[in-house]
């Protein structure tokens, strides 16, 4: 290898330091906080919805409801304001960025 390919070499490294991982860069792209308290089963309303059908877990188990659905909606989502409206949603609990819904069934 020529002398001076390898200097560039090294004036490069530095500079690639300072660059983000792709696990960071993917990271940013998450809209939904994670949730131990919470299973979150599938979407709602849709696969891609935000609002998320709840399945049982600790937290969760005084809430379930055999005529309802649960539902977790990340809090203050415009999904979670059109759970409401949509299905007169009521919120029975707040945990880690989720609100927590129960839906009746029609």
């Amino acid at each position: 290898m020529k002398w001076w390919i390898g200097f560039g070499l090294v004036l490069m490294l530095p500079a690639c330091q300072d660059m983000p991982l792709e696990t960071e860069a993917a990271d940013t792209v998450i809209v939904s906080p994670t949730n131990d308290d919470l299973r979150l089963v599938r979407g709602y309303r849709s696969t891609d919805d935000d609002c998320q059908l709840t399945g049982e877990t600790a937290f969760t188990v005084n809430f379930l409801d055999d005529a309802a659905d649960l539902v977790s909606c990340p809090s203050g989502s415009d999904a979670a304001q059109s759970l409401v409206e949509m299905y007169n949603a009521r919120e029975v609990a707040q945990t880690g960025g989720y609100t927590v819904y129960s839906v009746p069934r029609r």
